[in-house]
């Protein structure tokens, strides 16, 4: 059930836009350079982005791969295994899954050994059944076409039509395979693929760095397996934990402008698609707007101390066990049996999020208080825009008993589409009392205004002699009098292609 919305009251504006309106969070001008770039020049626009990266320390523990794992591959405490279909549980964050390996894309022979960057990149690892593992060994990705010597019901390991050892994913797996190749060709093209299994499919050089036969093939799987909220949702986790993004994700067609059907034409940011718009081969209307674990990230949010519990003392502060915390009650020597309460005020807020374009939006979170009932007098969550804040009331609480953190409950944002919000928790305490709160999680949600294009087929089928109508790729429908140059979309008896003139 939606929340609603009361008791406004005046406050400063809303700053300035950190992200974009797209479902991946895509920090504002992350992408810029690529602009006006095509081809080789794309790709190596692309290379400058995202070749450095904060990678983890390889291995299982704190700070490790099975503790970015937890983030990147987790649905509800099993992990996302996409090499076998067997059903395992995370244990404790850090710790690795018994029967399961961490699994490169790439393997770290491909260039010759050295543990490198690659070598840790989360976008080239992945948690692995550890005899599908075993089975792939260090072969590349291709087509299964004879002597299968590994199956299990996701993969297919065995020979493809070039005569060379290849292992194939299962389909509802091979877009995101395929981008994460695009990513490492991408990301490494400095490298010098030494390996007699990547010389199959990679050459040495900044591009195209694929095989003619490789890139044909990823592309044609990443049209058939779009992007989906899994794979939307790693790269945002991936990008909180290392600072830089896929951005063959981030924009499904751009995969088109380095090796395929557009090579000739200039890369527009603002004028293609971005993930979340493109599923399956159609557009979708709900987008992830903000989403953040504040386990591992601070989100982008600010905490101000309006009155310190005490000097040098926030009330906000952030960690890896419980995500943001604010409370007022802080014990003065460590053999304090209790902790001293503190008038204390203090304000979390996230950064500006841009609700333009869509027709609703909601937002939840997830979170837990204690020792401060009843919440609503000590506990606020408000809406900043437009120099207004909007205090937000009825969402779920927790019980107040223990630590078990509770979720919100979709609280709706209607009243605010087509603006940039940003969202504030406030804590309150007092002498008498200084309760915890902890915000885990949260997350915006918004429906975009739906386009007039649906799934695009190739250009085959298509009649320029009939009827048709003309849309640009991000949705806009265009004069029948149009005779710009570029890609554009064409409608016609209820399909639509994709035409370049």
């Amino acid at each position: 059930m939606m929340k609603g919305l009361t008791a406004r009251a005046l406050t400063l504006a809303c700053v300035v836009l950190s992200f974009t309106t797209a479902v991946a969070q895509i920090p504002r001008d992350y992408y810029a350079s690529v602009n006006g770039k095509k081809g080789a020049e794309l790709k190596t626009a692309l290379h400058e982005i995202i070749r450095e990266a904060n990678v983890l320390e390889y291995g299982s523990g704190a700070a490790k791969t099975w503790w970015g794992f937890y983030v990147t591959d987790n649905n509800s405490g099993h992990v996302i295994d996409r090499y076998s279909n067997e059903d395992r549980m995370f244990g404790s964050r850090g710790n690795s899954v018994g029967g399961m390996n961490i699994e490169h894309s790439f393997p770290k022979s491909w260039w010759g050994g050295t543990t490198t960057q690659a070598y840790c990149d989360l976008f080239n690892l992945m948690p692995s059944d550890a005899k599908a593992n075993s089975a792939k060994s260090n072969f590349g990705m291709g087509v299964v076409a004879r002597d299968v010597s590994y199956e299990n019901g996701s993969i297919v390991v065995g020979t493809s039509s070039g005569g060379f050892k290849v292992w194939e994913p299962d389909d509802k797996w091979k877009g995101d395979f395929a981008r994460d190749y695009m990513y490492m060709v991408t990301a490494y093209q400095d490298y010098a693929w030494t390996n007699k299994e990547a010389k199959n499919s990679l050459t040495t050089g900044a591009w195209p760095t694929f095989k003619e036969w490789a890139y044909n093939l990823y592309i044609e799987w990443a049209l058939d397996d779009a992007v989906d909220k899994t794979e939307i949702d790693r790269n945002n986790a991936v990008c909180e934990i290392q600072g830089n993004r896929n951005p063959y994700i981030d924009f499904p067609n751009l995969m088109q402008y380095v090796w395929g059907d557009s090579i000739d034409y200039e890369f527009n940011i603002d004028k293609t698609l971005r993930s979340g718009e493109w599923v399956s081969g159609g557009l979708v209307a709900e987008q992830k707007l903000y989403t953040s674990n504040y386990h591992s990230y601070d989100g982008g949010c600010v905490s101000v101390s309006q009155l310190q519990p005490k000097e040098g003392v926030d009330v906000w502060t952030r960690n890896n066990s419980y995500g943001w915390v604010a409370t007022g009650a802080i014990k003065t020597n460590t053999s304090d049996k209790y902790p001293t309460k503190y008038a204390s005020e203090g304000t979390l807020t996230t950064p500006e999020i841009d609700l333009a374009g869509m027709s609703s939006a909601r937002m939840y979170f997830s979170h837990v208080a204690r020792y401060c009932k009843p919440f609503d007098d000590y506990l606020t969550v408000k809406v900043l825009c437009d120099g207004v804040e909007t205090r937000i009331k009825g969402f779920e609480w927790s019980t107040g008993d223990d630590w078990t953190n509770v979720n919100s409950g979709d609280i709706s944002l209607d009243e605010f589409v087509g603006k940039k919000i940003k969202i504030e928790f406030g804590y309150r305490g007092t002498t008498s009392t200084a309760g915890t709160w902890q915000i885990e999680s949260l997350t915006v949600v918004g429906t975009k205004v739906p386009t007039a294009i649906d799934k695009v087929a190739v250009t085959k089928g298509f009649d320029p002699s009939r009827p048709y109508t003309i849309y640009s790729t991000d949705g806009r429908q265009l004069p029948a009098s149009d005779r710009s140059r570029g890609i554009v979309i064409v409608r016609q008896d209820g399909r639509s292609f994709k035409i370049a003139r």
